[in-house]
């Protein structure tokens, strides 16, 4: 900390980010907080870069949540800046899996409001080959969809037959709807865990427009923190570059 540099107690920290002062040094020992310079007594002095990065840390935590912001803050001062920003990288693809899944279940909503092919007038419910049948597709596509936990039929007592109930034919219908339009099945089956899991097209069809709601707010603040992110790189970057300049302009003063 050079003797131009503002300088700032713990509670000063605090007080302008309104936190604990006992908060304040649990980032800095986090990591999420530069290190501290110490008085002879040993007191914590904070500058303005510690400022600059708690106000970072924070607006990470919006749109990251606190781990990953944590953890990009640390690297960034461990000096692994490259390793900070695949953190970051890694965030948005993931919530690029989740506009993917979302978009899927869209699709599948539309698919469902669309005519279905006529299910044979019986009580009993159908086996494996009639369902293949219906929808057009191999058996063996029913026994792969089955075997990545998709489909769940029942089984014949006695002979194991597989058993097809309404439910189980419309979530087979939904699969084959969603594998024509070259989705994977890890990212068909958050489609019918959402299916499912809300009891009915209308409620899933409500649940998808919140998600969207909610994903494209955590874009927001995922780029408003990255954003503040690179002012804070830039920050530090050009901190480095005086303090060279300095250091250089001193060796050459002592020669």
């Amino acid at each position: 900390m050079t003797n131009h540099e503002v300088r700032l107690r713990p509670v000063d920290l605090a007080r302008l980010s309104g936190l604990s002062t006992q908060q304040i040094r649990n980032y800095e020992d986090a990591g999420v907080l530069p290190p501290a310079a110490r008085t002879e007594s040993g007191y914590r002095v904070f500058g303005d870069v510690h400022r600059r990065a708690l106000r970072t840390y924070r607006a990470l935590q919006r749109g990251y949540g606190p781990v990953a912001a944590t953890s990009v803050m640390r690297g960034v001062h461990d000096g692994d800046v490259p390793g900070a920003l695949a953190l970051v990288d890694a965030a948005h693809a993931s919530l690029h899996e989740q506009r993917v899944a979302l978009r899927a279940t869209r699709e599948a909503l539309e698919s469902l409001a669309r005519p279905a092919p006529a299910v044979p007038a019986r009580t009993a419910d159908l086996r494996v080959g009639e369902v293949a049948a219906l929808l057009g597709v191999r058996t063996s596509a029913l026994r792969v969809w089955e075997s990545a936990g998709l489909l769940t039929p029942a089984r014949e007592r006695g002979t194991r037959y597989r058993q097809y109930g309404p439910a189980d034919v419309r979530d087979a219908r939904l699969i084959h709807l969603l594998r024509r339009s070259h989705y994977l099945l890890e990212q068909i089956r958050p489609v019918l865990e959402g299916l499912r899991r809300e009891g009915s097209t209308e409620a899933l069809r409500a649940a998808v427009a919140t998600r969207g709601e909610a994903l494209a707010g955590r874009t927001r603040a995922m780029l408003a923190g990255a954003g503040r992110l690179a002012e804070y790189l830039e920050h530090i970057e050009q901190a480095e570059r005086v303090e060279e300049a300095e250091q250089a302009e001193l060796s050459e003063e002592g020669r």
